[in-house]
């Protein structure tokens, strides 16, 4: 919890502040658009739309892209317009250090090429293979926090003192004085909405060829939350056009709620999800222990309100909220490097010990998206429902189509890190388990690179030759998380290195069967089980 404000023992309006901040310092200050009263119904008769004018023009249409197989390189994503990298007045840090890159799942997504230990390939489709299918999963946009975060606890501690006693602010603190809170709460912000509109047009600039192979309607599955549905339709207005995504697929949205089995959001299906809060314990130890020395310089600046570490991790947490919200922050100049890359630890041992290869639920959580692929993948309708699978929707070749070249699905960051884990990616988990006083050398698993806003995690579908010597077609896949290819070698049957991240198609499916039969979701999920901390897990299961 945030700093409790010790408040005075006689009522406010009898003390005798000597305010320096504004009385509206830390409230919430919220807008809203139309305007009330204002209805586009009023004078919609005087701007009739382009169908009912006409004239629209030539309008041939041309072929369809596929650069991820023509292009002579990829193209890579490294633009956060309109957003504004920090300075560095008050921390002295170098022009070329980018703390969006050390923000963890607050961060906007970033092409991280050679992250995963494969330096010599790219997204693009390796020499000699086609492409043939796709399998795109992509969390959703830049949101608002979540409701009663930290940032929202930080805002009221900094009100009730303006409120109270008032408090005075100095040096790089000064702006808090008229500092309001502007922050929603679960929604995409615009730069979130563009993020997904732009990953709907790269990914028809790279896959569009593949609509080729439909002989009906796409679909396309997100959840029920504000977010997940606003993600997905920006992604389809993206890849499909504006005026034309609305009748060129099918949005399949499953309920995000208790009761209800959602692969793309499998922790209600998973009642020990969250168990023991291991995640929030390794945070928040390593977060008392990098911030000391930070929460000690900032109180000098700061008389009225007293800090802690929780306080001063929460205003972490606002520079990346404001950043993707209103373009910039006053927060982010306030850390140096060190501290960045302190909280972007803070942030690996969250998903690490809650989410991914550390806790005992993960691969339970992330296997039944697993179960899903296996039957894309092999065209065989699915009859056992004993996951997070939900039978009404998978059960039905409507809304579970097996004979789609493109698939896409929105879902969370932490439900990616479980698909990760439960896919047995093991590189990116090579060093653990992660220690919680300090960083190891050679860390591998970095959320940053894993699931921040708008990650997108793609399987290829390629045929190859067989061999160098045999050019007979064989399938093959391969996995590029954020435009970086994940090794499959920690995969039953994939073992072999191989430096485009492929492995024989036959022999991916038999190893995630063989992963699918070695997690058991009705014990990690539903046992009566204590688990030690810190733990030795590494690959998400707790059953062995």
């Amino acid at each position: 919890m945030l700093a409790a404000l010790v408040l005075c023992a006689i009522p406010c309006a009898l003390a005798a502040p000597t305010l320096t901040a504004s009385q509206f310092a830390g409230a919430s200050s919220t807008a809203l658009f139309p305007p009330t009263g204002a209805t586009y119904g009023t004078y919609e008769t005087y701007f009739p739309d382009a169908e009912e004018v006409g004239f629209p023009g030539p309008t041939p249409t041309g072929d369809e892209a596929e650069a991820i197989a023509t292009a002579p390189a990829a193209a890579l994503h490294l633009d956060t317009y309109p957003l504004i990298n920090p300075d560095s007045k008050y921390t002295g840090e170098s022009p070329w250090f980018n703390p969006m890159r050390y923000w963890g799942n607050l961060g906007p997504w970033l092409s991280v090429p050679d992250a995963f230990g494969l330096p010599d390939t790219s997204p693009q489709v390796p020499d000699g293979c086609e492409l043939t299918q796709v399998h795109l999963l992509h969390r959703h946009g830049a949101r608002y926090p979540t409701s009663g975060s930290s940032p929202a606890q930080f805002a009221e501690l900094v009100n009730s003192a303006a409120d109270c006693d008032g408090f005075t602010a100095s040096g790089p603190l000064e702006f808090l004085a008229t500092w309001t809170y502007k922050l929603g709460a679960e929604i995409l912000t615009p730069f979130g909405r563009e993020q997904l509109y732009d990953l709907g047009v790269g990914f028809r600039v790279k896959y569009g060829d593949l609509l080729k192979g439909f002989t009906g309607l796409p679909v396309f599955r997100t959840t029920s939350e504000d977010r997940m549905v606003d993600s997905a339709l920006q992604f389809a207005a993206g890849f499909f056009g504006v005026r034309e995504y609305p009748t060129s697929y099918y949005e399949e949205i499953i309920i995000e709620n208790a009761g209800f089995n959602n692969t793309l959001a499998p922790w209600n299906a998973c009642p020990n999800n969250g168990l023991g809060n291991l995640g929030d314990y390794s945070s928040g130890n390593w977060t008392n222990i990098y911030l000391k020395a930070a929460t000690s310089r900032l109180q000098q600046y700061l008389k009225g309100i007293t800090l802690t570490t929780d306080d001063v991790y929460a205003m972490q947490q606002m520079c990346a909220y404001e950043t993707v919200a209103l373009g910039f922050s006053d927060f982010c100049d306030l850390f140096t490097a060190e501290e960045w890359l302190g909280f972007e630890y803070s942030i690996d041992l969250s998903f690490w010990y809650g989410d991914g290869p550390g806790n005992p639920t993960a691969a339970a959580q992330g296997i039944g998206y697993v179960q899903e692929l296996v039957a894309r993948l092999t065209k065989t309708p699915m009859t056992v429902f004993d996951t997070s699978t939900n039978g009404t929707l998978n059960g039905n070749p409507v809304t579970f189509p097996l004979d789609q070249p493109i698939y896409v699905d929105a879902t969370h960051d932490t439900v990616i890190a479980s698909i990760v884990t439960a896919l047995n990616f093991t590189t990116l988990a090579k060093n653990g388990p992660l220690p919680i006083d300090h960083i190891p050398e050679g860390q591998t698993y970095h959320v940053q690179d894993i699931a921040p806003f708008g990650s997108n995690l793609v399987g290829q579908v390629v045929s190859c030759p067989s061999s160098s010597t045999n050019s007979t077609l064989v399938p093959y896949i391969r996995w590029i998380l954020n435009d970086g290819v994940v090794p499959l070698t920690g995969i039953a049957h994939c073992e072999t290195p191989d430096k485009d991240g492929l492995c024989l198609l036959d022999n991916f499916v038999e190893g995630m069967k063989e992963r699918i039969a070695e997690v058991n979701f009705a014990y990690d999920c539903n046992a009566n089980y204590t688990v030690t901390f810190p733990d030795n897990i590494t690959d998400g299961r707790e059953w062995k």
